[in-house]
């Protein structure tokens, strides 16, 4: 099983890839962009198997990150029989992410783990 601090910097790292994805797009456009959308959800299903691994203590210790819910979106991804809620996608990666961005940072910075 792969350490913590690898987890964080797997999602860390995926949150990275989706923004220059995404760098200058609007909903439109992403929508049109077959390869972006592919490239995104790759990256959100690594991101939901990373966040798996992280164990339930550090979950607790840090509920301002929607873990259930990265990896839930992996499920749902992977297993959603083609069927993508593409609009959720947008929210999440253009809202949700940012924000869990700043605080898996800091918990790279200031490891309680």
């Amino acid at each position: 099983m792969r350490d913590i601090a690898s987890c964080l910097k797997d999602i860390l790292g995926a949150i990275e890839a989706i923004d220059a994805f995404i760098a200058n797009m609007d909903f439109d456009a992403f929508i049109r962009d077959n390869k972006t959308k592919s490239a995104v959800i790759a990256q959100l299903a690594m991101m939901g198997e990373a966040a798996k691994m992280i164990p339930q203590s550090v979950r607790t210790a840090h509920p301002d990150v929607s873990w259930k819910n990265m990896s839930g979106m992996r499920d749902r991804l992977i297993h959603g029989y083609f069927r993508v809620d593409y609009e959720l996608v947008w929210h999440t990666i253009t809202v949700v992410l940012p924000i869990e961005k700043r605080v898996i940072e800091r918990m790279l910075e200031k490891p309680t783990f």
